[in-house]
């Protein structure tokens, strides 16, 4: 009798844990994200670039929302592009086409895959303020004492930096090129439109820092920038077929200058997570649509 009764009380035991556990397996799928990362691991590669920051931030946690355990690797381009290539990264999200990317989609474009356009018409080239009254690149040798002689960069590794060497060439500018990086580039044109002085930088568009600061490109007249481009993103090969929703959603992503502006906004205000956050918070409508949710 006692042996039969320790076993009932086991028994009971047990039948309420089980219970207890599918009720709590229930209460998680009714209306709540699964946050678990229990869909799979996922490595996103991006480089320094403001919108790559904005952009990436945003996808890690709309995929860890929807259950993806994500990490964001930083590093140049060039080392992302091998990574994708060689499978030792999963996705990246910035890719500039038919231009800028060019060197890199040639070298490395049979391994991997290239996927759809999320944002059209991009920019690049030299910018200034608008109080500064110079209007083409070609003009910057005879005002270069007004500016330092200087023109500002970001990081070597960018293809914005190999583009500029080429204007340097074709103008035949007898500039000093600054190479350094897009948080110091950032500094150097702060410091000096708050002060009103001239300053030349390297820039692009999208960016934050066209919302922020009354400034313009130069004309490029020889064409050395190129024409407006498109953004792409791209994955390792396999990706698509083991991730087939992520690729449906990000197929489904569309940005332009106002939102994606915005969302650079918040990250230069309250920090990359937290701004991101916020973002996504008031465009959970838009978001929906690209995880067809609608």
């Amino acid at each position: 009798m006692f042996k039969k009764n320790m076993f009932l009380t086991v028994f009971t035991a047990i039948a309420l844990l089980l219970a207890a556990c599918g009720d709590d397996a229930t209460d998680g799928e009714v209306g709540e994200t699964d946050s678990s990362g229990d869909k799979g691991e996922i490595e996103i590669g991006l480089n320094n670039w403001a919108e790559n920051i904005a952009i990436s931030n945003m996808w890690k946690i709309i995929l860890e929302e929807e259950g993806y355990d994500v990490t964001l690797t930083m590093s140049e381009k060039a080392p992302i592009w091998t990574g994708i290539a060689s499978g030792g990264i999963d996705l990246s999200l910035e890719v500039w086409l038919p231009t800028t990317d060019e060197p890199f989609y040639e070298d490395h474009g049979d391994d991997l895959d290239m996927h759809e356009v999320w944002f059209e018409g991009t920019g690049l080239g030299l910018a200034v303020p608008e109080y500064f009254d110079i209007d083409s690149i070609d003009e910057l040798n005879d005002r270069a004492d007004e500016f330092d002689n200087r023109i500002v960069g970001i990081d070597a590794g960018a293809s914005l930096t190999r583009i500029t060497e080429e204007a340097l060439e074709e103008y035949d500018l007898d500039l000093d090129f600054v190479v350094s990086s897009e948080p110091a580039m950032i500094t150097e044109l702060d410091t000096a439109y708050q002060e009103g002085e001239p300053v030349v930088v390297t820039l692009w568009n999208p960016h934050w820092a066209f919302s922020d600061f009354d400034i313009k490109y130069l004309e490029d007249p020889k064409g050395v920038y190129g024409e407006p481009e498109d953004i792409y993103y791209m994955s390792r090969l396999g990706f698509e077929d083991e991730y087939p929703e992520v690729i449906e959603w990000l197929n489904n992503w569309m940005m332009d200058d106002e939102t994606l502006g915005e969302l650079m906004s918040y990250i230069n205000e309250l920090g990359e997570e937290e701004g991101a956050e916020k973002w996504i918070d008031e465009n959970r409508d838009m978001i929906n649509e690209w995880l067809g949710k609608e």
